[in-house]
């Protein structure tokens, strides 16, 4: 009896749930749908396994939504959302749907309501403190500690280098974490030197598990979770990472406070160019109102997002274009003669001669846009929206902004969009119809403010690094480079970004 009563429990709430969403269900309907999709299931099924295997099942869909004018649908049991494409319809979801999709709830664990992360509700008002801070005039002083941290990262590699293949990822992860704590708290934790050090660790762990709840729905109840082991590992991390930027948060309140109370009254206004040498931290404390302005925990929450966002996007990016490189030599020896024509000596790069590198910016784009690190943006639908192609998006639903897919359609970078092919973003032919079918760091109200600061990095670290090093041993035997992906929250190689490095030989410059 009971077990009937049961089971007509679980029918009505069925029923009612179903038909509650019949209007999404009808819109749903109207659309593509991708070819794996089962009753009930969606396309469950078809992201249970690594990281591997889910980041080809979403390279599909994006593959299918270009087969299907730039959309396809995708159910994941009741959950309801579609992989887009197409530019247009990108550039109007991205300005229109602010909200972050659900699925960001699991990072918002760790770094609360970090800029990137944050409701709208709270994303506006931080955003216009953020916006000052990304000046351009203030992350180009920031150069001196990347080109600092890349002369140290050549001296760590000089270990590896004629030593044959090794993975390069833990000495880019030390390096771009070096760079990040220093800019953004004023910190040197010197992972470089640790490469154990607990706070990459944590933070490279504790997303892993984060991924790990998005992809498998099983994962995601809070009071599941909680039975399964990652459970306390997960807590481990989060609260390794907090108590470490609480820290430095707190010193830097007793630093400022002592400097107030040091100064003369003349000295107590502040102007845009007086934070020229100041941290993101710094800078977050005065544009925000000083002892009025964030709390300890909102600053944290800043702090933690630029870092967790900046380490691993400029890592992932240096090493996908390493990797490029070795596959292309020709392209790589391009790189080099450039080097060679900006510096004549051993001198440390500085901030004017990043603008002289422009072969190196089109390679790096180039990279970035066969391999952006976040391969997709995810936001939620609030209300019913038409697309400008026609299409009907149902309240309730999830948008997957498909930037790999969009960055290599045919029908907007030709039918050679899966080659190599830096030269592409020359001025005479970098002309393209929608800003939406380039955004590696995304695109509308809600991009990422970082772009230039990440740039900067990933150019002088590679600057440095070839100049000292050439990448060898694996030559692509076609114009289309195959490396394999995972998703890890960005999007990074399987293989750990596998290099072999032989030191390169001085040209002697002529007298």
């Amino acid at each position: 009896m009971f077990v009937w009563l049961l089971l007509s429990a679980v029918v009505l709430w069925s029923v009612t749930f179903w038909y509650r969403r019949r209007h999404m269900v009808k819109l749903a309907s109207a659309l593509p749908k991708p070819k794996d999709e089962l009753p009930l299931l969606g396309i469950a099924h078809t992201l249970v396994g690594n990281t591997e295997v889910i980041m080809n099942q979403l390279q599909s869909l994006s593959y299918e939504s270009m087969q299907n004018d730039g959309i396809v649908r995708g159910w994941m049991g009741h959950i309801l959302f579609f992989v887009v494409v197409d530019p247009v319809d990108l550039e109007m979801v991205l300005k229109t749907c602010m909200e972050k999709d659900d699925l960001h709830r699991f990072i918002r664990k760790i770094i609360g309501y970090g800029g990137i992360f944050a409701p709208v509700s709270i994303w506006r008002r931080r955003r216009k403190i953020l916006v000052p801070a990304f000046s351009p005039k203030i992350v180009e002083n920031f150069v001196y500690v990347f080109a600092e941290q890349s002369q140290k990262l050549v001296k760590q590699l000089a270990s590896a280098a004629g030593k044959g293949t090794f993975s390069i990822w833990p000495y880019l992860g030390s390096y771009t974490l070096d760079s990040v704590c220093e800019t953004a708290m004023g910190v040197k934790i010197n992972a470089q030197e640790n490469p154990d050090q607990p706070f990459l660790n944590a933070m490279s762990r504790v997303l892993n598990l984060v991924c790990e709840r998005i992809f498998h729905l099983w994962l995601q109840p809070d009071w599941m979770y909680k039975w399964f082991p990652q459970y306390k590992k997960h807590q481990e991390y989060i609260s390794l990472l907090h108590r470490f930027t609480n820290q430095v948060i707190e010193k830097k309140r007793e630093e400022l406070k002592f400097e107030k109370e040091a100064k003369t009254e003349v000295d107590h206004e502040f102007d845009l160019g007086s934070y020229k040498k100041q941290t993101f931290l710094d800078l977050l404390i005065h544009l925000s109102g000083g002892e009025k302005g964030y709390t300890n925990v909102e600053l944290r929450e800043e702090v933690l997002t630029l870092t967790v966002a900046g380490t691993d996007t400029t890592a992932v990016s240096i090493g996908y274009t390493l990797q490029l490189l070795a596959k292309y030599p020709e392209i790589q020896e391009k790189v080099y003669e450039e080097l060679c024509e900006v510096f004549d000596d051993d001198r440390m790069l500085v901030k004017e001669d990043l603008i002289k590198l422009k072969y190196l910016e089109r390679v790096v784009k180039e990279s970035l846009r066969l391999f952006p690190p976040v391969p997709l943006i995810i936001r939620k639908v609030l209300e019913d929206i038409t697309l400008p192609s026609g299409r009907v998006l149902p309240a309730g639903s999830g948008v997957a902004c498909s930037i790999w897919g969009v960055h290599r359609d045919p029908r907007y970078w030709g039918p050679d969009a899966e080659k190599f092919d830096p030269d592409r973003f020359l001025p005479e032919r970098f002309n393209l119809e929608n800003p939406c079918s380039y955004m590696p760091f995304s695109n509308g109200p809600r991009n990422c403010l970082g772009y230039q600061y990440a740039m900067m990095s990933i150019k002088t670290a590679l600057a440095t690094l070839l100049r000292e090093y050439k990448v060898v041993e694996d030559r692509e035997d076609g114009p289309i480079p195959k490396i394999r992906v995972k998703i890890d929250i960005m999007m990074k190689a399987v293989d750990g970004y596998q290099v072999a490095l032989e030191r390169r030989e001085k040209q002697k410059v002529p007298t």
